[in-house]
């Protein structure tokens, strides 16, 4: 059984959204217990508060052994600094469930909380795989390949980065893509302004070269940004400050389409009529545009299954997020990077 520790006080609609889903995957998904880290007083509220047949099965999964309450008294807000409040609030339930992780009594933790704090807990706690220099958020975003999302990283943990850490970036993406996504022989590329190798500032023309050494690395080159979407490569690599730019403007365009397609289909008594006929291919679109069924950004290069959601993650995605901490944690993804880390790092010794 997979053992999630999910964090009940982070997020916007926390914690009534992530009590929710947490009911939802503890009942829903085979094989796996929910530990629903924080003040347990607030968490029993809201489970008080659901309807008489969510309340019941709420109660069939603590019976059941598949939901259980792990008080933390307290809790990091969005707008702390990170790292004093991950050092100063010990007892706050990022700090607890990423304990349990460390502790071996759980397999995955998941938070829609204070992601720097998430980072900065992972850390501390639980420290980096043997190798890595630095972990990386990995984010998943849609593309016009139905089915074949692409995997982003870093997506915003490391703003100043060396070559050697976005070398290593795209090992940790392959590792990823292959026991997560599912991809054979995924097609990696290095995010530049062009897709010749001369192109790129200068992090970008020393990183080239280490990448393209790796040995079993499906390395495509540079891409550009209409790659991002394009649906032709599987993990595209960058650092934390031009990956999180990325992601901003993925996510604000894909809200931008949403608003001009209602306005102008409202326009209408012909285009409304058009729109209803259409409902079925809209409600595809949205599905595959929807940020909370590619189950949030995983943390990767720390020893562990770190999951990190949107502050905004309603039950939907924190369910979503369940399924694929429990499908890394399965896949034993951090040991797979572990291993591909010391190959690679073996050969480069092996080389000089």
């Amino acid at each position: 059984m997979t053992r999630v520790a999910l964090d009940a006080m982070g997020g916007d609609f926390a914690p009534k959204q992530i009590v929710v889903g947490a009911v939802e995957a503890a009942c829903n998904l085979p094989d796996v217990k929910i530990l629903l880290v924080g003040r347990k007083d607030d968490i029993q509220k809201e489970i008080d508060g659901f309807s008489k047949d969510r309340k019941a099965l709420a109660q069939r999964a603590v019976e059941n052994g598949t939901l259980e309450i792990v008080h933390a008294p307290d809790a990091v807000e969005m707008d702390d600094t990170p790292t004093e409040a991950v050092r100063k609030k010990k007892d706050c339930s990022i700090n607890v469930a990423m304990r349990l992780v460390k502790e071996g009594q759980a397999d995955v933790f998941i938070s829609a909380g204070n992601s720097g704090a998430v980072a900065t807990s992972a850390i501390l706690t639980l420290g980096r795989i043997p190798g890595v220099k630095r972990p990386a958020i990995a984010m998943i975003l849609p593309t016009k390949s139905s089915g074949r999302p692409l995997l982003l990283l870093d997506a915003g943990a490391n703003m100043d980065c060396h070559p050697e850490w976005l070398a290593q970036f795209a090992i940790m993406g392959d590792v990823y893509a292959k026991m997560v996504l599912g991809r054979e022989n995924p097609k990696v590329g290095l995010m530049s302004i062009g897709t010749e190798d001369c192109k790129g500032n200068q992090l970008v023309h020393d990183t080239f070269p280490l990448i393209k050494e790796i040995k079993n690395l499906n390395f495509v080159g540079n891409i550009e940004g209409h790659d991002i979407c394009g649906g032709d490569v599987d993990v595209a690599v960058a650092d934390g400050f031009v990956g999180n730019v990325i992601l901003k403007s993925v996510e604000s365009v894909a809200h931008a389409i949403g608003a001009w397609l209602k306005l102008e289909l409202k326009k209408n008594l012909f285009r409304k009529l058009c729109a209803l006929m259409l409902t079925p291919a809209f409600k595809a679109l949205k599905m595959q545009m929807d940020p909370d069924v590619y189950g949030g950004a995983p943390l990767l290069g720390v020893p562990g299954t770190v999951i990190i959601t949107h502050g905004n993650s309603t039950h939907k995605a924190i369910f979503y997020a369940v399924k694929a901490g429990v499908a890394a944690a399965t896949n034993d993804v951090s040991g797979q990077i572990a291993k591909a880390i010391a190959e690679h790092a073996a050969s480069v010794k092996e080389q000089q």
